[in-house]
Order: C-alpha cells, then sequence, then structure tokens
C-alpha cells in the first residue's frame, strides 16, 4: 500500500494543475457542460487530497485528520450542488470523473511495473468511489435539511395572523392540519395576543378540506389556549359537511362560538368590541 500511496502523491504534486485540466475536460465530456465553479471546486479537492496524501493519510479510510480538509471540501461541494437544485448522482459523478485523469498518470508513471501499475489503479479507484461515496452521503443530509427548513418556512407563511382592527385577530387555516402546523398556529397566535393585547381572535377553516377527531382536538386546544390567556375565540368555516362530520364523530364543541362563514365571525365580532358599520346613503 506503500508504494501505491507514494505514486499517487508523486502524480498530484508533479503534474496537479494538468490533472484538474484533464478532470474538467473529462466532466464535460460526460456532463455535457461545466458549472461556473467546476474549476474552483475540482482545484480545492484536488488540493485536500494532495494534502492527505502527504500527511500520511490512509488511503483505506477517509477518517483521521489527515482528510479533515478533503472530507470539508467534499461537503462544501454537496450544500453548494444542493442549493442549485443538483442531483446526488450528479454531484456524485462529478467526484467520479476524477479517475480517469488519475488512471492515465499512473499508467504513464508505472508502465515499466504491471503489478505496481495494478495495485495503484486499484487504490485510486476504491479512494475515488469513497470519495464520491462521502459526498453522496453529505448530499443527501443537506437536501434533507434544506427541504426540513423549507417546510417549516412555508408553514409560518401558511398560517397568518391577520390584524382586522384594533382588538381583533383572525387566522385564515388552509389545507390539512396536523399537529406541527396547529402549535405553529397556537404559537403563533398566542404570542400575536400577547404583544396586542387582542380580546377576540377568529380561526377561519373554510380551507381546511376536512375536519376529523385530531384536527378537531387541535382546535380545542388552540380554543383552551386562547381563552387561558384571557381572550375569546370564534371559529368560523363550520360548513355543512363538517358539522355533520363533528356530529357523527360525537365531537363536543359547547361553549365554543361557531359561524358557518367568516362574513358572520366578522359581523359578531364587530357587535362584541362594540363596531358598527353603517352605509351611506
Amino acid at each position: 500500500m506503500q508504494k501505491e500511496h507514494a505514486a499517487i502523491a508523486q502524480v498530484l504534486r508533479e503534474d496537479e494543475s494538468a490533472a484538474i485540466e484533464s478532470w474538467l475536460q473529462e466532466l464535460q465530456a460526460v456532463q455535457g457542460g461545466l458549472h461556473a465553479s467546476s474549476k474552483a471546486e475540482a482545484a480545492a479537492l484536488m488540493a485536500g487530497l494532495r494534502k492527505a496524501l502527504d500527511a500520511g493519510g490512509k488511503l483505506d479510510s477517509l477518517d483521521g485528520p489527515a482528510w479533515a480538509d478533503l472530507r470539508r471540501s467534499l461537503e462544501d461541494l454537496s450544500a453548494t450542488r444542493a442549493a442549485k437544485g443538483d442531483t446526488a448522482g450528479a454531484t456524485s459523478v462529478f467526484v467520479l470523473a476524477l479517475k480517469k485523469p488519475l488512471f492515465t498518470r499512473l499508467q504513464a508513471l508505472l508502465a515499466t511495473d504491471p503489478a505496481a501499475l495494478g495495485s495503484a489503479l486499484w487504490a485510486v479507484t476504491t479512494l475515488v468511489d469513497r470519495l464520491a461515496q462521502h459526498t453522496v452521503t453529505t448530499f443527501q443530509q443537506t437536501r434533507e435539511e434544506l427541504i426540513r427548513r423549507q417546510q417549516e418556512d412555508l408553514l409560518e407563511l401558511s398560517t397568518p395572523v391577520v390584524k382586522l382592527w384594533e382588538g381583533v385577530l383572525a387566522v385564515p387555516m388552509i389545507g390539512t392540519l396536523d399537529s406541527n402546523r396547529t402549535q405553529v398556529v397556537m404559537e403563533t397566535l398566542l404570542d400575536s395576543i400577547a404583544r396586542t393585547g387582542t380580546a377576540l381572535a377568529i380561526i377561519d377553516i373554510t380551507g381546511v378540506p376536512t375536519v376529523d377527531t385530531l384536527v378537531a382536538q387541535h382546535l380545542l386546544k388552540t380554543v383552551t389556549a386562547i381563552r387561558l390567556m384571557g381572550a375569546d375565540c370564534i371559529i368560523s368555516g363550520i360548513r355543512p359537511q363538517i358539522a355533520q362530520t363533528i356530529v357523527h364523530l360525537g365531537i363536543d364543541l359547547q361553549g365554543i362560538t361557531t359561524k358557518a362563514t367568516l362574513a358572520d365571525a366578522l359581523s359578531l365580532a364587530l357587535a362584541k368590541s362594540g363596531w358598527r358599520i353603517t352605509r351611506d346613503a
């Protein structure tokens, strides 16, 4: 393994720039195009590989301090490509394309020693495969984290708390309600009530397609939390289908003010808050 290690390190030290150019040419041929950042990314990976080998990093593992810079470069590559919308496969191909330029240079260096050449080619194959696998793993982790953050952002955007007028807030609910979303609604609404001193909140479920036992329980918990804050609550959007479902499920909404439409809820909120709207003649 020491001889293979020395041969790969020698190739990188003596022909690094040319190897990077060959790498990019191979990528161009395989992928049909390059990112604007491809050259810088290739140079960073090549420098990390050379540094790891010069520091005595073992070829059979990417663990250890010698490989730290290279691992970091692979993770940066994965994060950048994931943010750009690339696939894990395309990112892996970027790393795998390094094989050909290294193969070519090892063949020229060890042409008179077939046994050493075979061992060196195998060492390069397993090493680059390991780099590609690390890239795919970190890419998947990055993509999952990105999706999770996007889901949280969408969740917050899909549950706005709207101030209708002094002392009255409204939360228009659209889509399916689940535990996570209800928790966000509850936290956002309670925070708004505490910050504004609101006395009345309207939860409109006109855009909620179905109401089952779980959804009803979420609504009841939200109403209870609002009342504990000293405010009152109106649930609007109780369509005939939803009313029948609630009755069939045996869900008790007694004590909770409900209205068929948001307009009805607004009329009641106006009356409770002492406002009256008149039309000019």
